[in-house]
């Protein structure tokens, strides 16, 4: 699952170096009641499913409203059978500035566990997770908050081959990514085809991916800003994210 982790991820990177401020007095490109549903593929068959969800906070921060942001991910068919995943990501974001008051994880990775419960100081620069107190400079995010956030500030003035990078902060460690643009595109998943923006994230070889894989994330050039697909080369094979149902948006979902 950590494939549909970076896929998340990358939606910050692929705008964060053309505006760091949001734009004032203006409509956040969601709205509580949102709900995304994608399906992760190994060739034909479906090796896992996730959701994105957003909706008011019960809780508030610092006497804010919040958003509450959901994102799950889970394995399914045989997948299931030899490797169980089962994966919860809450968020807390300010209704104002998008910026995570608090995020909690639980994960269950075959064997693996991990849980966390991270508070975010932007004011004092500093994160106190379930490990210790982590210092940043500058805007740093969960990767739920990440996603949000991107899809609210501008990209008019984003190049072919321009490289950016950003701070995140996951499995107890200020992390950063590269992504490079690669242009617009139209791509097909099963919602229809649809007009994108199309980048190229950085990858780490390893166990499941080559040296010389490749990395693709296509996000509608509209004012929904949402992935509808996504594709990885593996050791054998490939991966494919693919968006299957999107309901409460802000705005129509304009396919061709």
């Amino acid at each position: 699952m950590r494939f549909f982790n970076l896929v998340f991820l990358v939606a910050l990177i692929s705008l964060r170096g053309y505006s760091q401020e949001l734009p004032k007095d203006a409509l956040p490109a969601f709205q509580p009641g949102e709900h995304l549903h994608y399906k992760l593929k190994y060739g034909f068959f479906t090796a896992a499913e996730a959701d994105l969800q957003v909706s008011n906070s019960d809780i508030k921060f610092n006497n804010k409203p919040a958003y509450h942001i959901v994102a799950n991910g889970k394995t399914t068919g045989t997948f299931d059978v030899f490797y169980k995943v089962r994966n919860v990501y809450e968020s807390y974001i300010d209704c104002g500035t998008l910026l995570p008051y608090r995020y909690k994880e639980n994960r269950r990775e075959g064997k693996y566990r991990h849980s966390d419960d991270i508070i975010f100081d932007h004011d004092s620069g500093k994160i106190t997770a379930t490990k210790g107190v982590f210092p940043f400079k500058g805007k740093i995010f969960d990767f739920p908050s990440a996603y949000f956030y991107a899809r609210c500030l501008d990209m008019s003035k984003v190049k072919v081959g321009d490289k950016l990078v950003f701070k995140y902060f996951l499995e107890d460690k200020v992390q950063s990514l590269t992504i490079t643009y690669v242009g617009k595109e139209t791509v097909e998943c099963s919602m229809g085809k649809f007009n994108c923006l199309k980048f190229n994230p950085e990858i780490i070889p390893g166990n499941i991916f080559r040296k010389d894989s490749k990395f693709y994330l296509w996000i509608t050039d509209d004012k929904n800003r949402i992935p509808v697909k996504a594709q990885v080369e593996v050791i054998v094979g490939s991966l494919t994210m693919d968006l299957t149902e999107a309901k409460g948006l802000r705005y129509p979902l304009n396919n061709k």
